[in-house]
C-alpha cells in the first residue's frame, strides 16, 4: 500500500475506558492511527479488545474520554447533533446480523435509506434499488422477506442497503458471523468486487483470521488498549512484542 495515501479518518491520542475505579477497563490508550482513503483497513484482536468500539467512535455513537477523531476535516467529537448527522451521511454500515427489518421486503429494506434521507421520486428510488439488486445478484428476491433468505443473502441485502446513499466510507461489523466457509468466501469476493467497482474506503471489524487479511491494505491489531499497525499480514510475525507473536501463532499458524 502507498504509505503516502491521504487519510479520511484520523484518531489522535484517543482514550476510551469503561467502568469505574478498580474495575475500570481501558479499551483504547492514547490511540493514534489513520484510515487511508479508498483502501480497506481490517481491525482485528481478541474478544473484548475494542474492535466494535472503534466503529462506534467513528460514527459518533460513543464519545472518547479524550483525544480527537477527524472524519475528513471535521473533529466529530466537537460537532452538534445536526452536524454529526451530516457527517453520518457519508457512511454506509453493514451490521453484524445485517439488521434487516423483518416486516419489510428486500426491496423495501434496500429502499429505506433513500426514502428517509433523500428527495428522490418513487420512480427514481425504484430505478436505483433495481440497479443495486442487479449488481449484487439479488434479482428475483426483491419481494421476499428476511425470514425467507439464507444468511449469505441477508448479508447481500445488508450491503445493498449500506450502499444506497453512495457512501464514501463503508463500515463492516463482523460481516461473516454465522456463515459457513463457502458462504464466507463468497461474501469476501463480493466485498472485493464491490470495493473495486465503487472505490469507497472500507473498515472491516472481524474475528475471521486469517481469511479477512486477504482483503486488507492495512491491518490494525488491538491488544489491551494498545494499537499496532501492519501493511502486510506477514509483518505480524516479525513483531518484537510477545503478545503480537502469540496472536500470530494462534491465528495465522506461524
Amino acid at each position: 500500500m502507498d504509505t503516502q495515501s491521504e487519510t479520511v479518518i484520523e484518531f489522535s491520542q484517543v482514550v476510551k475506558t469503561f467502568g469505574q475505579w478498580e474495575k475500570q477497563h481501558t479499551v483504547l490508550d492514547h490511540a493514534t492511527f489513520g484510515i487511508p482513503t479508498g483502501k480497506t483497513t481490517v481491525i482485528a484482536g481478541g474478544s473484548g479488545q475494542g474492535k466494535s468500539v472503534i466503529l462506534k467512535l467513528i460514527l459518533g455513537l460513543l464519545q472518547p474520554d479524550s483525544g480527537s477523531i477527524h472524519v475528513g476535516n471535521k473533529d466529530i467529537t466537537q460537532l452538534s447533533y445536526q452536524e454529526l448527522q451530516q457527517v453520518r451521511m457519508s457512511f454506509g454500515v453493514l451490521f453484524q446480523g445485517a439488521a434487516l427489518f423483518d416486516s419489510l421486503t428486500v426491496f423495501e429494506n434496500i429502499a429505506l435509506p433513500l426514502k428517509e434521507r433523500t428527495k428522490l421520486s418513487t420512480v427514481q428510488i425504484k430505478e436505483k434499488v433495481l440497479a443495486t439488486l442487479d449488481q449484487l445478484e439479488l434479482n428475483g428476491h426483491e419481494d421476499k422477506f428476511p425470514a425467507q433468505l439464507s444468511g449469505g443473502m441477508k448479508k447481500r441485502v445488508g450491503l445493498a442497503r449500506a450502499l444506497q446513499l453512495d457512501p464514501d466510507i463503508v463500515l463492516f461489523d463482523e460481516p461473516t458471523t454465522g456463515l459457513d466457509p463457502v458462504m464466507t468466501q463468497e461474501i469476501y469476493e463480493l466485498f472485493s468486487s464491490t470495493h473495486k467497482r465503487l472505490g469507497y474506503t472500507a473498515v472491516i471489524v472481524s474475528h475471521d483470521i486469517p481469511k479477512v487479511f486477504d482483503l486488507a491494505d492495512q491491518i490494525i491489531l488491538l491488544n489491551k488498549g494498545e494499537i499496532d499497525i501492519f501493511q502486510d499480514p506477514g509483518d505480524i510475525v516479525h513483531s518484537q512484542k510477545n503478545a503480537i507473536r502469540e496472536f500470530a501463532q494462534k491465528t495465522l499458524g506461524l
